[in-house]
């Protein structure tokens, strides 16, 4: 007598077919983390997202409103300070056309911005000559007096009068770092006082590949 073999019950083509969809379902995952865009990696301080420092609008030292949109499509580097600082403003001013200089051909896409916090006795006479002494193409933008307190709050600055022997010969007390935005124009990166120029020219370029 025969014995009777049933057969499966569901077709080899639909066995078949959920087979390929749960090896899809478990490769997803590892598909999705090899496609996915790697997150730069940065020496300075990735401030990215930050809910600070979105904008401003000051006058440069020829005396044109600006605001960060006019910087879109270059890498923006903005340090608050003063002409008449002795050491930690000449610098970190100093550093960046070194920054610049290294950057070769693509430092024409570099923007230094110079805010000072000493509007009293900066002109824009004397910021567009301490421009110059540095680099031609930087720019040093100059809030008024009363402006001053909302800009440094604005970008989480610190600074602080500091009396001297005369009401004129005073000095200024200040945060010295840098903010460096991206070419959307967008704060990304935090770089401390004393960082060399060939550490934030490597973070610049890591921006400059992405954009």
């Amino acid at each position: 007598m025969s014995q009777h073999i049933p057969f499966p019950t569901t077709p080899v083509a639909t066995g078949r077919r959920r087979f390929v969809q749960m090896a899809l379902a478990c490769a997803a995952p590892v598909l999705l983390l090899a496609c996915s865009p790697k997150k730069p990696e940065f020496k300075s301080t990735d401030v990215t997202g930050a809910a600070f420092a979105k904008d401003l609008k000051l006058k440069d030292h020829h005396g044109n409103v600006r605001t960060m949109q006019d910087f879109k499509g270059q890498i923006a580097v903005i340090f608050f300070g003063f002409t008449q600082c002795p050491d930690v403003c000449p610098t970190s001013m100093n550093t960046m056309a070194e920054v610049k200089r290294l950057l070769g051909a693509q430092g024409d896409r570099l923007q230094v911005l110079f805010i000072t916090i000493d509007p009293e006795r900066d002109t824009q006479a004397l910021l567009k000559e301490y421009m110059a002494s540095f680099d031609p193409g930087f720019l040093a933008l100059r809030p008024e007096p009363d402006e001053v307190q909302r800009v440094a709050s604005d970008f989480k600055i610190y600074f602080k009068k500091v009396s001297g022997s005369t009401p004129t010969s005073y000095t200024m007390d200040h945060s010295a770092g840098k903010y460096i935005f991206d070419t959307e124009s967008r704060v990304r990166l935090f770089s401390a006082y004393g960082t060399d120029a060939a550490t934030i020219a490597a973070d610049i370029q890591v921006l400059l590949s992405a954009a």
